[in-house]
């Protein structure tokens, strides 16, 4: 069984550990893993350098989370983290000083850009860096070329009325409260899937798109040349999870980004929103909260074959019954 997941963020981490759960209990290898193979193509969109180091926020919320030395409080990052190195940056006036970069983690970055540095590509160093623990998962960036996000934004003060920055600036000083006008990858155009990720795709027996943020994670993952027409070509049938429940998103604040693409806040305009494959769109398939069961309806409407389920991931079980559901969906 072949299983291949979009996935960007700390919703994508929980999901790929369910699906990583359940596979395990469907097709166990008898040493507490799975006969299944998982690949995840990963978000590279939120990525930047900063101090000198380059940093790839989502492919390290899912590698700490498979390894389980995530922080599962704070919901990223690493567990046990302290700080000392950052607390130093500041004194010096180097990288953002409401961006904290831990201990551990920046020994993460450190390893990443060294390997960058020496020539490798960033899915060459994803591979490498997940030499270190047993995940049972295969992490593949979507692209290797450099598609930072940057955002644009209402500026009064400015002539224009606009200025532009990072997405994380945008996303963690200012928490996505600076009206967004538009988002912007660089290099989008030029990039092509990474090694692996076309063949993951397209030799996959089913195809899952995680609850991660449509607009800056799936969106990004999609804007990538290859991979939208990879999904079109694939047999195996694609199928997405509502980020969305009950009008208002379950982690994050894509409530910010969808209404720059002119997606409403809603589990049935997101899933209107990727389209069903057989009028061109993304999707065979539909998961939606119980608390938007009145969504079903139209969305089959539209060729989707919908279904309403428990979405919430309050656990490694939720999560697994989560996978479990997009896993048998009849599409």
């Amino acid at each position: 069984m072949q299983i291949t997941v979009l996935a960007g963020g700390v919703g994508g981490s929980r999901f790929v550990r369910g699906v990583r759960e359940e596979c395990a209990r469907r097709w166990p290898d008898g040493d507490g893993g799975t006969e299944a193979s998982i690949t995840v193509i990963v978000n590279t969109g939120d990525d930047i350098w900063l101090a000198g180091v380059r940093l790839m926020p989502d492919f390290d919320s899912l590698l700490y989370s498979l390894a389980g030395v995530n922080d599962t409080e704070r919901g990223w990052g690493r567990a046990g983290e302290t700080e000392r190195v950052a607390a130093e940056l500041r004194e010096w006036g180097v990288g953002w000083p409401w961006f904290t970069l831990g201990d551990l983690d920046l020994g993460t970055h450190l390893a990443r850009t060294a390997w960058l540095r020496e020539g490798a590509a960033p899915s060459e160093v994803a591979r490498r860096l997940q030499l270190r623990w047993p995940l049972g998962v295969h992490l593949i960036p979507a692209t290797d070329t450099e598609v930072d996000t940057d955002v644009l934004v209402a500026d009064p003060d400015k002539l224009d009325g606009e200025r532009e920055m990072h997405f994380q600036e945008w996303w963690t000083r200012y928490r996505a409260t600076l009206p967004a006008i538009a988002f912007r990858q660089r290099n989008i155009a030029a990039a092509r899937p990474a090694p692996g990720v076309v063949e993951a795709i397209v030799g996959a027996d089913i195809v899952l798109v995680a609850p991660s943020n449509p607009v800056v994670s799936i969106g990004t993952i999609l804007a990538v040349p290859g991979i939208r027409e990879a999904l079109a070509e694939t047999s195996a049938p694609v199928v997405g999870v509502s980020p969305i429940i009950g009008g208002k998103v379950v982690r994050g604040m894509a409530d910010a980004c969808l209404p720059v693409i002119g997606v409403e806040t809603s589990a049935e305009a997101v899933g209107r929103h990727y389209g069903s494959r057989s009028t061109g769109g993304l999707l065979d398939g539909w998961l939606v909260d119980e608390a938007d069961a009145a969504a079903v309806a139209p969305l089959e409407e539209i060729g989707l074959t919908a279904a309403s389920v428990p979405l919430w991931m309050r656990d490694l079980d939720t999560s697994a019954d989560l996978a479990g559901a997009a896993l048998d969906l009849p599409v």
